[in-house]
């Protein structure tokens, strides 16, 4: 077991991510009609607006929204195809007053920025600011948590995979730096599946503590990927028993956020968890 590191992490509406032993659920909601697992089921407004209030329901404490598909083989999207698909469901989020904190899932600063502007209060870029560095002086403009995912398409796989994510990560620490983020608004995901032979998910998740080295939060993302589906041979709906395996795992490594599509069984899971390293948090007669 490692005991998570507590970190508070600001949000510009005045609260703050508490992030330590209490794992934070970000629900994920795809406006894409071509991802991996839930392509087309979330692209209308009204069955979007269904879905980001099931997960309140069932106690996600952040909901990631994202207009283009990141599966191996997308097309990519333009800018004005992922406004598009991203900026009414912002619209509508805010208009209802929507009472989770709405992260924006791009690799687009000018998506990133627009979105920011009409609500979003997180930046979840999956190219981990190496993509376009200019995601950096967005989140630095908006005084947002910036989250930096671990995708490196050039990496050389002979050498030892945490290795080289702890310089990738370094990278994108200084560019970060560089545009003025606080160090206490960057969040690291190590990026399952992404640029990653299933062994080498496997051996990230048994080695995600020495992550910890670099002092920042970490995001596990496993929900539903072929990690687990190539391992149990089943397909993206049927990977949910899997997707509460890892989860588990990566809590018990120290991971604080955990990015998934089936909200209550992985939260039931991880307070399970929780109470098992730190005990139960009230007392049940």
């Amino acid at each position: 077991m490692v005991a998570h590191h507590e970190f508070a992490v600001p949000l510009p509406n005045g609260a703050s991510l508490q992030l330590g032993r209490t794992p934070i659920v970000m629900g994920i909601l795809n406006l894409t009609p071509d991802s991996f697992s839930d392509g087309g089921a979330h692209d209308s407004l009204a069955a979007a607006l269904a879905h980001a209030r099931l997960m309140l329901a069932e106690g996600a404490d952040i909901i990631d929204i994202g207009g283009e598909s990141t599966r191996p083989g997308a097309e990519p999207v333009g800018p004005q195809d992922e406004l598009d698909r991203v900026m009414p469901m912002l619209d509508a989020l805010c208009e209802a007053a929507f009472p989770l904190p709405l992260s924006i899932d791009t690799q687009k600063p000018l998506i990133a920025d627009q979105a920011a502007q009409a609500g979003a209060i997180i930046i979840n870029d999956v190219s981990g600011l190496q993509g376009e560095p200019e995601m950096a002086d967005v989140a630095a403009l908006h005084k947002v948590p910036l989250i930096a995912m671990h995708w490196d398409k050039a990496r050389d796989p002979a050498k030892d995979i945490i290795g080289e994510m702890k310089r990738f990560f370094e990278r994108s620490i200084l560019i970060a730096d560089k545009a003025g983020v606080p160090k206490h608004l960057l969040i690291l995901d190590p990026g399952f599946g992404f640029a990653k032979s299933l062994a080498e998910n496997y051996e990230i998740l048994r080695r995600l503590a020495e992550l910890h080295e670099l002092g920042f939060p970490l995001l596990a993302g496993t929900s539903r990927k072929s990690m687990i589906g190539k391992l149990l041979d089943v397909p993206a709906d049927q990977r949910l028993a899997g997707t509460i395996a890892t989860s588990v795992l990566a809590y018990t490594s120290g991971a604080q956020i955990f990015r998934v599509h089936d909200v209550c069984p992985n939260r039931d899971a991880l307070r399970v968890a929780q109470a098992a390293l730190y005990g139960p948090e009230r007392q049940i007669p």
